[in-house]
């Protein structure tokens, strides 16, 4: 008797939807929280210093820290567990975030502890969401899904819960005030602090890994120079991660400073910002699924090339040339269908030129390498725009960025996008898609990505 009810039982475990839909539900709200920031904390900083270069300041602080999370994210989340770790990450991100209008209230808010918030708040948010995005394939098994389907439903959260959180946050702002948005955004770290707590107990893969090898200084040298020499040898990986680091710097310089400046002075106000982030975020999920339909038909490296340049300097001429929204709003929506269709691209020549045994290695650095330049983007465009007006700096970054996208166009390396690993064309059998590749993990198996702009 015992065991007739015992194998029901069982079987009801392994397709508990539960852990799953809690983790879906606790990062749509953690990255709607985060795209509240996203607006809030730049216009916060224009609103209370009047000041584009020290709006660059903060984001140089808020993104420094994310390049040494995505080095030494990886084991250590893993050692203290992934539940414990998202959770950690929510509860910080959201005191750091709910700080700032508090203490700005209370009338002792200084400019270094401001950056002093952001860099922690930088800090402990990226090992969250890779928490998170490494136990899907885990979550998927529970649930009885494939791996791919749980995948598309992170990716289509993730988004749209990037656009939804701009949207309101453009809005909320204009209603009433960057400090309400900044405690809103508190809030949600919390709410996706409670449902990981309450749904992800008792899952195996969410809880601390006591086989995991010791972590250590030297291992992690030895990590990264064996898989920053096999990037270097690796000439098409090198070019993406150059090109991608270029390309991430110059977006979080739009993101932090010359977007909300320009909103600011031409646009209207936040509300203006928040429909331009969320068409490109609504615009850049129906680019990934257009791609993901019929990408294949077409050759990479065209529409990797046609992609970027549609996704990148456009936004900077159209915004130092018109001082209306409609035209924006269209370079936006184009400019996301574009930016939709490259991670399916960098992914798939991450595991066709990269073996399995290396790829945490090689991503950790192409992670970080991608990432190097953002806290520079911020900063320079605060300076440029300070110091030139934002006119001059918006041509100036989308300059850098036309000439950045030409590259598969230039060098010979950038040919093996139509090459599959076995140097035939792309898309055979041999691409190995036993598991996606997650966003936000410089520990599995992620591609260099551009920045979510």
């Amino acid at each position: 008797m015992h065991a007739l009810t015992d194998g029901p039982r069982r079987a009801e475990r392994r397709t508990d939807k539960r852990p799953l839909a809690g983790v879906l539900a606790a990062n749509t709200i953690s990255i709607a929280g985060s795209s509240l920031t996203l607006i809030g904390v730049p216009w916060f900083v224009l609103q209370t210093t009047g000041s584009a270069g020290r709006a660059g300041v903060v984001a140089f602080c808020a993104t420094l820290p994310v390049i040494v999370a995505a080095l030494v994210g990886g084991p250590v989340i893993d050692r203290i567990g992934r539940r414990r770790v998202s959770v950690a990450s929510d509860l910080i991100s959201g005191l750091s975030v709910g700080a700032i209008p508090l203490l700005h209230h209370a009338g002792v808010l200084e400019f270094w502890m401001l950056c002093a918030l952001m860099a922690v708040g930088g800090l402990v948010h990226t090992p969250g969401l890779t928490a998170r995005a490494v136990l899907l394939p885990n979550l998927a098994e529970h649930a009885g899904t494939t791996i791919t389907r749980a995948a598309g439903l992170y990716d289509a959260v993730s988004r749209g819960a990037r656009m939804i959180g701009a949207a309101v946050a453009g809005l909320l702002i204009a209603a009433f005030g960057a400090e309400t948005v900044l405690l809103l955004d508190a809030a949600t770290f919390g709410a996706s602090a409670l449902l990981v707590t309450a749904l992800l107990r008792g899952v195996p893969a969410a809880e601390p890994q006591r086989t995991t090898g010791k972590v250590s200084f030297g291992a992690y040298r030895a990590e990264l120079a064996e898989g920053w020499a096999f990037m270097t040898r690796t000439r098409l990986l090198l070019g993406v991660t150059v090109m991608v680091m270029m390309t991430n710097g110059l977006d979080q310089g739009w993101s932090s400073v010359l977007l909300p400046v320009h909103g600011r002075e031409a646009l209207g106000g936040a509300t203006a910002i928040g429909l331009m982030i969320s068409l490109f975020g609504g615009f850049a999920l129906l680019g990934a699924l257009f791609y993901g339909m019929w990408g294949e038909r077409f050759p990479r490296r065209a529409v990797f090339t046609a992609a970027f340049l549609l996704s990148g300097a456009t936004r900077y001429v159209v915004a130092a040339l018109t001082d209306t929204t409609l035209p924006l709003a269209v370079t936006m929506a184009l400019a996301g269908l574009g930016a939709g269709m490259l991670n399916p691209i960098l992914t798939t020549v991450m595991y066709e030129q990269v073996p399995e045994a290396l790829r945490s290695r090689v991503s950790g650095v192409a992670t970080a390498g991608c990432e190097l330049t953002m806290p520079m983007g911020g900063l320079a465009a605060g300076l440029l725009v300070d110091g030139f007006g934002v006119t001059t700096a918006l041509l100036l970054f989308g300059g850098t960025y036309l000439l950045t996208t030409l590259a598969p166009m230039v060098f010979p390396a950038w040919r093996g996008l139509d090459e599959g690993p076995d140097g035939g064309p792309a898309g055979g059998p041999e691409i190995s898609r036993t598991e996606p590749a997650l966003p936000g993990s410089a520990r599995e198996a992620s591609s260099p990505h551009p920045s979510a702009r």
